[in-house]
């Protein structure tokens, strides 16, 4: 029971370690976008707009004002003559109010500018999104970068190899003596040669996992196997963030045409004001009293010299720059697309050549290979044949994650 317990830990071990050494491209996009410093940015976005949004709703409640006063004048109301039961008022007048204010009618300002505060957050979400959209094209360089190291270090080593087996079969024939000793050495100068670019991918493979780890937020080094995505869908629909954001600017504007126009419609207000003073109301009565008031108050502004009509010629102006410049980010992405699209099938055309100069080069090389064993040609020439072969692998791999890439950055530039 316990080997079987510990098999199955063993198991599971393994299994969470394979899981933690390879990652896919959308694995990238997806660490990006949630760990990227500004994506914190979307709930303080949506907290602010709440607070807004409360803030303008309590502009609905009533005002409430404690004011207090107490003054001194030079001179007061005086009459000619003294009238029966009528003191003469005093110079030393005191006044505390409650004063309540209830906004009744404010022509749709209040709701109005809550909408537009509502547009004003949904465009800059989007603005969010746009900055971490963004990031895929700088993920797409890396990885594909990363992957394209890791298939030339895989053609390098297996290279090394081929020359290292070679080597072995070269000295059994300067043994024998069919084989001069110069072509073991120049054997093994290429493998020498071999492990110094092996060192130079070593280093800028690390240079690129820790950039790419950067922007994922996550440790990615050369334990990690970077999957090369294998589907690809193409189609002419876009489906930037970019046209989106362009769409809620427009519509924002939109919004704040809205409040313009309700800048000059009626504004009445309910009022009520309870107070203690000396005097009160009444002037004649030189003591303390209570006293309300209570009331309505309509405000109207019928001519503002064009101010408004001027306002919302500025916002469609607005409106118009804002649509030439979606206009423009269209006509860049169908240019990109279309660039994109020639590249891929040159690439495909290429990879075509690819596998038939392979054929070719592989028969050359076994007839090399015949020849060194035989003393025929030496090392030097076997080398110039090697590698031309491996000039040709390197070239299909080349090719194959550069088409790779250029698919993904179609996606990328369309949107998806």
């Amino acid at each position: 029971m316990k080997t079987k317990l510990l098999l199955l830990l063993v198991l599971i071990s393994s299994i969470s370690t394979n899981a933690q050494q390879t990652l896919t491209l959308e694995d990238c996009y997806t660490l990006a976008a949630k760990n990227y410093p500004i994506s914190k940015q979307t709930e303080l976005i949506q907290q602010k707009s709440s607070y807004e949004n409360e803030i303008l709703n309590k502009g609905k409640l009533p005002k409430i004002d404690i004011n207090a006063q107490a003054t001194y004048q030079s001179d007061v109301i005086g009459f000619p003559s003294t009238l029966p039961g009528v003191q003469p008022l005093n110079k030393d007048q005191y006044r505390a109010t409650l004063d309540v204010n209830q906004l009744l009618y404010n022509g749709g300002t209040i709701d109005a500018t809550a909408k537009l505060k509502e547009a004003q957050s949904k465009t800059q979400q989007q603005q969010i999104n746009i900055n971490l959209y963004q990031l895929k094209s700088r993920i797409n360089h890396y990885f594909f970068s990363i992957l394209l190291l890791q298939e030339k270090e895989a053609l390098l080593k297996s290279k090394k190899d081929l020359l290292t087996s070679k080597i072995k079969e070269v000295q059994s024939g300067v043994k024998f003596g069919a084989i001069l000793p110069s072509s073991e050495q120049l054997l093994e100068a290429e493998i020498i040669k071999i492990n110094q670019q092996l060192v130079e991918i070593s280093f800028e493979n690390i240079k690129l996992l820790n950039n790419l780890s950067k922007l994922t937020f996550t440790k990615i080094d050369a334990e990690t196997t970077l999957i090369q995505p294998l589907t690809f869908s193409k189609n002419t629909t876009v489906t930037r963030p970019e046209i989106a954001f362009y769409d809620l600017q427009n519509e924002q504007l939109e919004f704040s045409k809205s409040v313009i126009s309700t800048s000059n419609l009626p504004k009445i207000n309910a009022f009520a004001q309870a107070g203690y003073g000396n005097p009160g109301l009444n002037m004649l009565d030189n003591s303390f009293q209570p006293f309300y008031v209570v009331g309505l108050k309509a405000n109207w502004n019928v001519f503002d010299w064009g101010k408004t009509k001027t306002d919302k010629k500025v916002v469609d102006i607005s409106k118009d720059i804002v649509t030439s410049e979606k206009e423009t980010f269209e006509l860049n992405i169908k240019m990109q697309l279309e660039e994109q699209d020639f590249e891929i099938k040159k690439l495909e055309q290429l990879l075509f050549s690819d596998a038939e100069i392979i054929q070719i080069r592989e028969k050359v090389i076994k007839s090399s290979d015949a020849q060194l064993k035989n003393g025929v040609i030496t090392s030097s020439e076997y080398l110039v044949e090697l590698t031309h072969l491996f000039e040709a692998k390197n070239s299909l791999k080349a090719h194959e994650v550069q088409l790779a890439a250029a698919k993904s950055n179609y996606e990328t530039i369309q949107g998806k």
